[in-house]
Order: structure tokens, then C-alpha cells, then sequence
């Protein structure tokens, strides 16, 4: 292509200001023939561009396709109407701009930076970019397009981007507000140069630490470049222009290409070029004197002016300047909540914040299990991946509010057992085991509803279980222990030995511990119903009992509690201190807590047996507790819940009130975020486990408080079991499946 502007045989470069739209389109990179048209609007609306920053200004043009197309164009300005000069009264020939006083105008023009001078690697500085001319050609806004060309337009900048970017254009208005470079911008890079932070000190005190107008390009690393405008700009302020900033455009910037808004004002006094002269002649300590000097004599509408031509030269996107893996740390810290928000910042913080690693250390903090199906990531939209951990992450969210708000949704009742007492309660995966003093145990599907298994078998009540996967243990006082297969619904076997009740057992791999009325412990094998090894020394019922695989712990109406290393039938420990029967152990392995008649709770060393605290502050029976995380969560007969640190042994909190259990609390299970108590009151209460407050009442019998009772719960991450009934026959003994799940089918 020949013609005017165009590149000829010679390698002639494009003129700007005499191409048409099909030479535009032709032979420039990424300008299709809608931001050809744009081009030449804009031409006709300045009445010529004044350089090739002023593409800019065009809706669609962004400093990646001036720069993919920097070599190929040239701005020859057009002569201005008489009566209507251009801003820029230097001609070509003209000893220097009068504006700028090292970055002149003109495209040949290749002279070294001096020392407070922005490094540029292209030509056609925007420093001579003109003011507007007697008819105020500059002052007319673009008419905004329509929806569908503005759609349109998107879709194919989202086509020719590369990379992610980190700025929003939108909603910046370029009327009257023109790019070139200041004494502002060259005097911070003169400082941050010459390492004399003098200047820098006295302002920073006053500027912000986190940018509102977008980041400075110049420290941009290779490889990373600024973002386009999206809708997320629209929505939160990093990206967004400050309201108070009338200057400052750096959207778009490229490394070493900081540009500002200038204010339109009247022609420059001809001594400021000598003065700009001289003071690059001073040395540093001497420019900083000279300036300190011209701040005294500033007016504060001036000293303001100022500080709005310095202060964005310090708001950069340092996360975009990070290497990824530093990036992600840094957005580590936040909280969920906030890295939400970071994703519509832009698009390439919303690369980062959709990191499946990231969201796996959120999941991990949250005590949020691996999701059970990691589906094969894909792509959510051009440059964004499917997060399997956010996923899961936001569906526990979800499942979370299910519980603290959520519409309670009726439950499954599940009836059986007679008008008889459900004296234990197992929950695993879609199984339920209750079991009875009717002599029987029910398998139930937690899904269905539906009584699965009847496990007949004992001679007398059932007062014990443990389950793992589909094999159930379950003690009597007909003084056995029977392991089933609860999908079949077979005895595997009849455990013989303990000479009175089986009152406690504890499971773990294929080892079970019993504790019976007999003052002995057991342990068993499983799988072959062998007794390995009988642990004697109390000297009244055991009542509880915990095994972590190597260790032993007993608790016993003896009012002692006894440590065993079980290979050897040895007791380890008696640790001695209560005085009245113990009837609850917790154990962590380093820890045990034991609860008592006496009121306390004591909480001892392991390995050395002895007591680290006292928890005192319950007025009777401790009937139930759970510990997790050096945290421990007690119940007690007078119907208050206690939320302990057993590190410090303080009390963190009480959870009472006008909406606490009236009676007797008799089970309880908590978790990261909740605690999930029940009561004799017949009614299962929900609190919120950082600040002890109430949250609401999962299940209010309507006999409660004359006889209804809610003897068990046991909760997974999105099912409350209760096993309900009376003593008096005003309520029939029956199992509610509450659930809070999202994903219902």
C-alpha cells in the first residue's frame, strides 16, 4: 500500500493524521475496521492528532496495540485553523516545547535522558501532547456507543490480549485532560535514583499506601502488563480513579511510560525554560534545596497541586509486579471474604485468586475435607481455570449458613425401638446405628430413611457401640460384646469374658477396648474375636474409656483415673484427684480431661500424670465433652455448656442466657465454627463457638418440659441425627434427620 501516510517502497511509516480506514486496517496490528473508524473520528473531533499518544483517546486503542504498532506509524501534524492555534506554539525548528523542558516534540528526536527525565523505549513522547485549541476541539466527549458495539468491541480486545491485566479503564474521562510528561514525574524518578530520600520522606506521611487510580507502569517486570478495563472495575476502588484526583492517568502505562493529566493552562512565562535549565545544572542536594525553597513559597492551593502530581506516582499494583508464587503468598493472608473481592479487582488478580493451591489452604484452615469428585479442571472463561478446592470452599459456606439460617427443612423420622430408651447413637457416612435397651440394634440409611438391619442377638440392653464403616461392636448387660456386619446384618462374632454390664468400649483400627461394671478393661481383636489383653486395677465399675492405639485410658466410679500401656498390662498412671466418680474422658494423646460428680474437670500430663488444671465453674455432673484442638467443650447437669482452653485452663465461654437448656444437657458435638448441644428440655440448640452466642433451636420437641427428652445427637458436616423419646409416654422414641446439605436430590 502507497498511499498517503502509508508505508511505501522506502519503508515510509504510517501518518496518523492522513491514513483512511482501510489503510489503518490494513497495516496496523490489532485495529480492525471498527477502530479504524474510531481513529478517524477521533481525528476529526481534534481536528488532527498532535502525537501517537493521542490513539489513546480512542475507545479500543490500549498501549499494547501502540506498542505492537510503534514502528509503523508517525504523527505529521496538520496546520491548525488561523485564529485557532494549537496548544503547543513549538514549531518544528522551534529551539524547544515550552511546556516540557527535555522531551521535544518530534519523532526524529532521539536525545539521552537527562537525570530527572523519564526513560521512554519509544518515540512521539506524549510530553508535547497540545492543549485544547480556541473551540475547545478537545472538550467533547465521545458519544458512548451502544450496547452491542460496546459488547462487540470487547470481545475482540479479549481476543487480541495475551495476558491478563490489572487496571480498569472505565468510567475515565479524557475531555480536557492531556498526557505528557511533568516535572512531577521526572522528580520522583530523579529521587528514587539517586537513593536521596530527603523530599520523599517529608511527603510520604501523606500519601496512601494502597492505589486508587491504578498502577504505575514502570516498574512493571517483563512478561506482565497492565490490565484492560472490566466490569470488576465498575465495583470495588483499587482500580478506580480516586474522586479527588484530577490528574494522574496511569491506565495503560507500559514500563518506563508514566504519564499524568495535565490541567489546562495559560502559556508557560518564557524564563521557564531558562529556570527548568539551570536547575538541571544543580546537583541533587542543591535541586532538593531549590525545591524545599519553592515550597515555602507555595500557596496550600498549590502545595496541593503538588501532592496530587506526586502522590500517584507512588500507587502501583505490587501484586502484579510480584513473581506468581510471591503473589499467591501475599494473597494468602487474606481472608476469604477479601480474596473474593481481590478477583474483581481485575483480571489477572482474578487469575491469581482463582489458584486451586490457594483455595487448598483456605480448605485446609477451615478443616474443609478433599473434595470427593476433583473434577477434571476446565476453563470457567478465556484465561480462567475451574478451582475444585474454591468449590468446595464456597459449597461449605453455603452449608454453613444452611445451619446458622437456613430454612429448616422437615425431617426424616425414623421410627422404631418401641416405647424403649435409645441408650447409644453411631452416625457414619449414609449409616445410622441406634441401639436400644430393647436387647436389639437398628441399621438405618440416613439417605432413605429406611430400617435397613435389625441386629438380634443380646440377651439384655444395649448400653455401648462403636461402628467403623459396616462393621458395628456393640456391649450388653448380658455381659458380651457382639461385632456385626451391618450390611448383612450377621453376628461375626460374641466377645466372652467381662463377668458383669459391658458399660463403655472404644474402637480403633481392629482393636476395641471395654470397660465393664467388673472394674476390668479388654482389649479385642475384631477381626479374629480374640481377647488380647485384660487391664486390672480399679477397684469399682469403669465408666469410660479412651484408646488411641498405643495407650489406654480409663475412667471409674473409684473416683481415679488410670493410664495403661496395654502390651504389657501395666498401669502407667492412677491419676488421683477427684473425689467423686468420674464419668466422661476425653484424650488427645498428650492430654487427658476428665470430667466428674465432684463438678470439676481436670485436665492431666500424659506422660508425666500430672494434673495441669482445674476447670472449675460447673455446678454438678459433667455428662459429656468433646476436645479438639486444645479446645474442650463440657456439658453439665445444670444445663449450662462451658467452652474451655485446656492449654490455659480459662474458660472462654458460658453458653447460657434467656435462650439456655432448662434442664439437664445430655450430649453434645461441636465444630470449627459451631457447637451442637441437646437436652432433657427436649430441644437441640445450635451456638456459635467463637463468642458463646445463641444461634437458634434446630429441634424443639413439642413435649418438652413435660417429658419429652432428647437423649442423643451426633452430627456430620451436613446431617443432625437425634434420637428422641420420653420417660413418661408423651413422646414416641423415634430418630430426626435434620439436613443441611446444598446439593439435595
Amino acid at each position: 500500500m502507497s498511499g498517503p501516510g502509508g508505508p511505501g517502497p522506502g519503508g515510509a511509516k504510517l501518518d496518523i493524521n492522513r491514513a483512511g480506514v482501510a489503510e489503518l486496517e490494513g497495516a496496523l496490528s490489532g485495529i480492525g475496521r471498527r477502530r479504524a473508524r474510531g481513529i478517524v473520528r477521533k481525528r476529526e473531533e481534534l481536528k488532527g492528532f498532535t502525537c501517537l499518544d493521542d490513539l489513546l483517546h480512542v475507545k479500543g486503542i490500549t498501549t499494547r496495540i501502540l506498542e505492537l504498532n510503534s514502528q509503523r506509524m508517525t504523527c505529521r501534524r496538520r496546520p491548525g485553523p488561523e485564529g485557532a492555534p494549537r496548544a503547543n506554539p513549538a514549531q518544528p525548528g522551534d529551539s524547544g516545547d515550552s511546556r516540557v523542558p527535555a522531551a521535544q516534540v518530534g519523532e526524529e528526536e532521539e536525545e539521552a535522558p537527562g537525570p530527572w527525565e523519564s526513560e521512554r523505549p519509544g518515540k512521539g513522547s506524549p510530553g508535547s501532547g497540545a492543549e485544547p485549541d480556541a473551540s475547545g476541539g478537545r472538550g467533547v466527549q465521545e458519544p458512548p456507543s451502544s450496547a452491542g458495539e460496546q459488547e462487540e468491541e470487547e470481545e475482540e480486545e479479549e481476543e487480541e490480549e495475551e495476558e491478563g491485566s490489572c487496571c480498569s479503564e472505565e468510567g475515565e474521562d479524557s475531555s480536557n485532560v492531556y498526557l505528557y510528561y511533568t516535572l512531577g514525574e521526572r522528580w520522583i524518578d530523579y529521587l528514587q535514583r539517586t537513593g536521596d530520600r530527603g523530599l520523599l520522606r517529608h511527603l510520604r506521611p501523606k500519601m496512601k499506601r494502597k492505589s486508587e487510580n491504578g498502577p504505575d507502569g514502570r516498574a512493571l517486570s517483563p512478561g506482565k502488563k497492565l490490565c484492560k478495563g472490566s466490569e470488576y472495575g465498575r465495583t470495588l476502588g483499587p482500580c478506580t480513579p480516586s474522586p479527588t484526583t484530577t490528574f494522574g492517568d496511569l491506565r495503560n502505562a507500559k514500563a518506563g511510560q508514566a504519564r499524568r493529566r495535565r490541567i489546562p493552562s495559560v502559556a508557560p512565562p518564557p524564563e521557564l525554560q531558562d529556570w527548568l535549565r539551570t536547575f538541571q545544572r544543580w546537583s541533587g542536594p542543591e535541586k532538593l534545596l531549590a525545591l524545599d525553597e519553592l515550597i515555602d513559597r507555595c500557596e496550600p492551593a498549590q502545595i496541593k497541586y503538588m501532592m496530587q502530581v506526586i502522590e500517584p506516582q507512588f500507587q502501583r499494583d505490587f501484586i502484579s509486579l510480584l513473581p506468581k508464587e510471591l503473589a499467591l503468598y501475599v494473597l494468602s493472608f487474606l481472608e476469604p471474604r477479601d480474596l473474593l473481592r481481590a478477583a474483581q479487582t481485575c483480571r489477572y488478580w482474578r487469575v491469581l485468586a482463582e489458584d486451586n493451591l490457594l483455595w487448598r489452604e483456605k480448605c485446609r484452615e477451615e478443616g474443609i475435607e478433599e473434595p470427593l469428585h476433583l473434577r477434571k479442571r476446565r476453563l470457567l472463561s478465556p484465561g480462567f481455570m475451574y478451582s475444585p478446592w474454591k468449590f468446595a470452599f464456597l459449597r461449605q459456606h453455603r452449608i454453613d449458613m444452611n445451619w446458622r439460617s437456613g430454612e429448616l427443612r422437615p425431617p426424616k423420622v425414623l421410627k422404631g425401638h418401641d416405647d424403649h430408651v435409645i441408650t447409644c447413637l453411631q452416625f457414619c457416612g449414609n449409616r445410622i446405628v441406634s441401639g436400644s435397651d430393647d436387647n436389639t440394634l437398628k441399621v438405618w440409611s440416613a439417605v432413605t430413611g429406611e430400617c435397613v438391619q435389625t441386629l438380634v442377638g443380646h440377651t439384655g440392653g444395649v448400653w455401648s457401640s462403636q461402628m467403623r464403616d459396616s462393621i458395628v461392636i456393640s456391649g450388653s448387660t448380658d455381659r458380651t460384646l457382639k461385632v456385626w456386619n451391618a450390611d448383612s446384618g450377621e453376628c461375626v462374632h460374641t466377645l466372652y469374658g467381662h463377668t458383669s454390664t459391658v458399660r463403655c468400649m472404644h474402637l480403633h483400627g481392629n482393636r476395641v477396648v471395654s470397660g465393664s461394671r467388673d472394674a476390668t478393661l479388654r482389649l479385642w481383636d475384631i477381626e479374629t474375636g480374640q481377647c488380647l489383653h485384660v487391664l486390672m486395677g480399679h477397684v469399682a465399675a469403669v465408666r469410660c474409656v479412651q484408646y488411641d492405639g498405643n495407650k489406654v485410658v480409663s475412667g471409674a466410679y473409684d473416683y481415679t483415673v488410670k493410664v495403661w500401656d496395654p502390651e504389657s498390662e501395666s498401669c502407667t498412671h492412677t491419676l488421683q484427684g477427684h473425689t467423686n466418680r468420674v464419668y466422661s474422658l476425653q484424650f488427645d494423646g498428650t492430654h487427658i480431661v476428665s470430667g466428674s460428680l465432684d463438678t470439676s474437670i481436670r485436665v492431666w500430663d500424659v506422660e508425666s500424670g500430672n494434673c495441669l488444671h482445674t476447670l472449675m465453674g460447673h455446678q454438678s455432673l459433667t455428662s459429656g465433652m468433646e476436645l479438639r484442638d486444645n479446645i474442650l467443650v463440657s456439658g453439665n447437669a445444670d444445663s449450662t455448656v462451658k467452652i474451655w482452653d485446656i492449654k490455659t485452663g480459662q474458660c472462654l465461654q458460658t453458653l447460657q442466657g434467656p435462650s439456655k437448656h432448662q434442664s439437664a444437657v445430655t450430649c453434645l458435638q461441636f465444630s470449627s465454627k459451631f457447637v451442637v448441644t441437646s437436652s432433657d428440655d427436649g430441644t437441640v440448640k445450635l451456638w456459635d463457638l467463637k463468642t458463646g452466642e445463641f444461634v437458634r433451636n434446630l429441634v424443639a420437641l413439642e413435649s418438652g418440659g413435660s417429658g419429652g427428652v432428647v437423649w442423643r445427637i451426633r452430627a456430620s458436616n451436613t446431617k443432625l441425627v437425634c434420637a428422641v423419646g420420653s420417660r413418661n409416654g408423651t413422646e414416641e422414641t423415634k430418630l430426626l434427620v435434620l439436613d443441611f446439605d446444598v446439593d439435595l436430590k
